[in-house]
């Protein structure tokens, strides 16, 4: 199945069984002959795929490197990036060569962010091989990494030109980071496919993990198409993310993965809106059995106050504003912008 993206650099997302085998293929429709290629992948990722893709690449006629960085969001940070660019200065990268992240979002993030700013900007291609990747964090162009303070604080957008996911990737990923993928195909339901969430309730959506994966790149694929920056329509695909977010830094970034934080993120963004009469009453309780279905957790330690103090770095906030998604309905979403103080004396 392959799926454009139509930006202003457009790109095709290919999710197809077996596409780790046609990495090189696909980079040759856009690469020019003899390109050097650099594979950045993660200690868990790279012995499980490494070679395959880099074989794909070698057939297809590009020379490549490797660069394997020690596996987990810790790692996400400006020093791991320092590394990359060391690597691929000591390999004599030029910008008509490219990078291909294989392997979660961790890998895409910071991998796309050194092809953001090695030499001010090279091509590079996402091989996802995580479910949160695979709908989400592979397409849309947000690059960056995590600061002490905050998640994502340092990035860029930059457009891959090419997504190859292969869902038999999926086959061999711990049943914790499925998990927590599906933190964020709730999060597709809740904003813009109600059939969706209704198939997640039914706990029948994942009889067909191709179609799933793609209706979730279809509507990020509208989100992005839309608004390619970040600063209107494409917030919405931050549901569930502003508190999210916060929980993951009070959690210094271990114990509570990403799509956990977003899953609880999402019931109380729904909590919110149904004390300001967006959401429908019960919505919150809706979401909550669904997450609890797909095996996330609903609630954290940390206290309401808590979690708003630590969203004052969130990067749709406006001064004291927060832009909060919340649920017109299961399948609609809408910004609704709160001040923090009045967002207190509601909880």
């Amino acid at each position: 199945m392959k799926l454009d993206v139509r930006t202003a650099q457009p790109y095709s997302v290919f999710i197809e069984n077996g596409v780790l085998d046609r990495v090189g293929e696909i980079a040759r429709e856009s690469r020019k002959p003899g390109a050097k290629a650099m594979v950045i992948s993660d200690s868990n990722v790279f012995p499980l795929y490494g070679e395959r893709v880099k074989a794909s690449l070698e057939r297809a006629g590009f020379p490549v490197s490797t660069f394997v960085f020690p596996a987990g969001e810790p790692q996400k940070q400006i020093s791991t990036v320092c590394g990359m660019y060391r690597a691929l200065s000591e390999a004599g990268f030029t910008r008509t060569d490219f990078i291909v992240t294989l392997g979660g979002g961790v890998a895409g993030d910071m991998g796309g962010f050194a092809a953001a700013t090695f030499l001010r900007g090279m091509a590079f291609l996402q091989v996802p091989t995580t479910l949160l990747a695979q709908v989400d964090a592979s397409v849309g162009g947000k690059t960056g990494v995590d600061l002490p303070f905050g998640k994502n604080l340092v990035g860029a957008f930059h457009q891959p030109f090419a997504v190859a996911a292969d869902p038999q990737a999926l086959k061999s990923l711990p049943e914790h980071f499925f998990r927590d993928g599906m933190g964020e195909v709730i999060k597709y339901g809740c904003i813009d496919d109600a059939p969706l969430f209704e198939a997640l309730e039914a706990g029948t959506a994942l009889q067909d993990l191709e179609d799933v994966l793609a209706r979730c790149v279809r509507s990020k694929i509208r989100f992005v198409e839309e608004d390619t920056r970040d600063t209107g329509r494409r917030m919405i695909l931050n549901f569930g993310h502003t508190f999210g977010h916060a929980l993951e830094k009070l959690h210094n970034f271990q114990e509570l993965s990403h799509g956990e934080a977003v899953g609880i993120g999402m019931v109380m963004a729904c909590q919110v809106g149904e004390k300001l009469g967006v959401t429908p009453a019960g919505t919150a309780e809706r979401v909550r059995e669904v997450l609890k279905r797909y095996g996330l957790p609903t609630q954290d330690r940390f206290t309401w106050g808590q979690v708003v103090e630590a969203t004052a770095l969130d990067k749709k906030s406006d001064g004291s504003t927060l832009r909060l998604i919340l649920l017109s309905a299961i399948g609609e979403s809408r910004i609704h912008p709160i001040d923090r103080e009045e967002l207190l004396g509601l909880l």
